[in-house]
């Protein structure tokens, strides 16, 4: 993985704004990496045997959703969008299978609404879109 940039100090509701944007650092999601995930935790044909993939919906050898999001959540916990008591997502992530040839994956965070929650207002319920860049 590549890092972004270190953010200066850790952030808080108050320094947070709709329209906003933070960067990731990137991710190549090689073929190593994605065989090497799925026998250990998705051990289904079309993340490990080409064959297999290229008779799939895929048409080719395609990342498990789960490396997806595991790889997602690094890029966001060191990313730019340092939030002080650190990011839990409720929502859910939607992805497409990542062609291990590709180039690096990269994420933007948008912050489309936020406030305060109303039974811990030291926490942010925030709406937000998370934009994956090749």
């Amino acid at each position: 993985m590549n890092p972004a940039p270190e953010p200066t100090k850790a952030l808080y509701l108050d320094d947070l704004s709709v329209g906003q944007r933070f960067t990731t650092g990137s991710y190549r999601m090689d073929e190593g990496h994605l065989k090497a995930f799925a026998a250990e935790f998705d051990p289904q044909p079309f993340h490990l045997d080409e064959a297999a993939a290229q008779n799939s919906i895929f048409r080719g050898l395609a990342a498990s959703g789960w490396h997806t999001a595991a790889a997602t959540m690094r890029l966001i916990v060191d990313g730019e969008l340092r939030l002080a008591a650190g990011t839990i997502g409720l929502g859910g992530v939607r992805s497409r299978g990542q062609d291990p040839r590709g180039p690096a994956i990269r994420y933007t965070w948008k912050a489309k609404s936020l406030r305060s929650c109303r039974r811990a207002p030291n926490r942010i319920r925030e709406s937000s879109r998370f934009e994956t860049r090749r």
